[in-house]
């Protein structure tokens, strides 16, 4: 990785730290999984991942384009985006280094839930496979979601409207696999193929099928493609 990439990565991600968006995320986000996982735990004496992985799938479609939504339409609003196109680095490494500080700090967002497979891990013996599953099924969930979300930061100035796109493109993924049992007999294997909800189910048992990991990043790099083809028609037009 070059040194003006790693530059842009470190400056992107310590502006989320430098601000207070990132940690009203961080709390909101941690404030709705822990609920949703202690209400089990205290309701039902059971305890189980069940219920915060059920809801975090939804709980990113929120959560990634708040955290993408100013990556490109902060820079565009404020024209530095003409300056971005001036340093030593071509449009894919801009890009990367943006994507890559969003989902480390998704990233850093999961490792701060670990207190929950720690809390059943002290009550009683869990499958160890399905967590690691779970929690890799969630990473790959919110690394979709974020390059759906710096998509829709790229094709406008308004944070807003970034965020509003970014969120319908989320929650279609998300919403997809639950609309699989309303769709006719010849439709529901589409529609659940395309969404979200049967690959991350499928993980969360404990099976790791390549049909699902290569489902996850085709579309990481449909969406950083169609992103980039945003930027080239930025710069060149």
């Amino acid at each position: 990785m070059k040194s003006n990439m790693v530059k842009l990565y470190t400056r992107e991600l310590a502006g989320y730290f430098n601000a207070p968006t990132a940690y009203v995320i961080i709390t909101v986000f941690l404030i709705i999984s822990g609920y949703f996982f202690a209400q089990p735990l205290f309701l039902i004496n059971q305890a189980t991942l069940r219920s915060f992985t059920d809801i975090s799938p939804l709980l990113f479609s929120f959560l990634a384009p708040a955290v993408t939504m100013r990556l490109f339409a902060e820079e565009r609003k404020s024209g530095t985006i003409e300056v971005l196109f001036t340093l030593p680095l071509n449009e894919t490494e801009i890009l990367i280094a943006k994507y890559l500080a969003a989902v480390t700090l998704m990233g850093a967002i999961l490792l701060m839930t670990l207190v929950y497979p720690v809390t059943i891990f002290v009550l009683g013996r869990p499958d160890v496979g399905s967590i690691f599953t779970s929690y890799l099924a969630l990473f790959l969930t919110a690394s979709v979601f974020a390059a759906a979300g710096i998509f829709s930061s790229a094709l406008t100035a308004n944070q807003v409207v970034s965020f509003i796109i970014g969120f319908l493109l989320c929650f279609s993924l998300y919403l997809f696999g639950k609309l699989n049992m309303f769709m006719p007999g010849w439709l529901a294997p589409l529609t659940n193929f395309l969404g979200i909800d049967s690959h991350f189910a499928n993980m969360a048992k404990g099976i790791l099928d390549f049909r699902d990991i290569l489902y996850y990043f085709s579309l990481i790099f449909m969406f950083l493609f169609l992103a980039q083809i945003k930027l080239w028609s930025l710069k060149y037009d």
